[in-house]
């Protein structure tokens, strides 16, 4: 399929609505509905009007940023040279290793299929365990996209970039205790076959 010729495939759509209005989706929307009816009781269907009305309008605000937000998420993920990045973070590396394994985690967009799909290609193609703690930690502190969807809509740009700044160490910490550990990092194949390969610290 070529351009947007997904949108007419029914196994996509279908995956899309499986993935959408899954488990975690109804139990979302359980709660939701007892809180909701809870309020109705305690606050009177007025507050639940105005409570559901001011959630239209933060969605309406939101969705624009997270329109543009996973776009430049996207590209970045077309654009980055995951096999030149495998090879910029093995064992050999050093703290530059760490840093690029912290700046490429920063940047990857979506959840965690997109993040733990990456790490499992730098894992396999070589890259110490020091990078792959780096990479995920930064993914889950750091993400940019994280920053423009919630941080900044939420909390404003002075709290967005205080706690960026302030999270920046931690990948790369994080990393140097990843090498220091005395264990064996045992990578899972997809098939269940054994590792191909095993990283001990020094």
């Amino acid at each position: 399929m070529h351009g947007l010729d997904f949108l007419s495939d029914p196994k996509w759509r279908r995956r899309v609505l499986t993935d959408a209005v899954g488990k975690s989706f109804w139990g979302f929307f359980a709660a939701a509905a007892l809180l909701g009816a809870i309020c109705w009781l305690v606050k009177g269907p007025e507050v639940v009007m105005l409570a559901l009305t001011e959630d239209l309008r933060l969605i309406a605000d939101l969705m624009p940023r997270v329109l543009v937000a996973l776009s430049i998420a996207a590209l970045i993920w077309v654009l980055l040279p995951r096999d030149r990045m495998a090879a910029l973070v093995g064992k050999d590396s050093g703290l530059r290793g760490l840093v690029i394994a912290a700046v490429a985690g920063t940047v990857t967009p979506g959840g965690p299929s997109s993040a733990y799909s990456l790490l499992a290609v730098l894992a396999v193609s070589g890259a110490d365990r020091g990078a792959l703690v780096s990479y995920i930690v930064a993914w889950a502190t750091l993400g940019l996209q994280r920053i423009l969807i919630w941080d900044v809509p939420f909390m404003g740009s002075e709290f967005a970039v205080m706690r960026f700044l302030i999270c920046m160490p931690l990948p790369v910490l994080a990393g140097l205790i990843a090498r220091r550990l005395p264990l064996t990092l045992r990578i899972k194949d997809p098939d269940g076959s054994p590792p191909p390969q095993t990283d001990r610290a020094a």
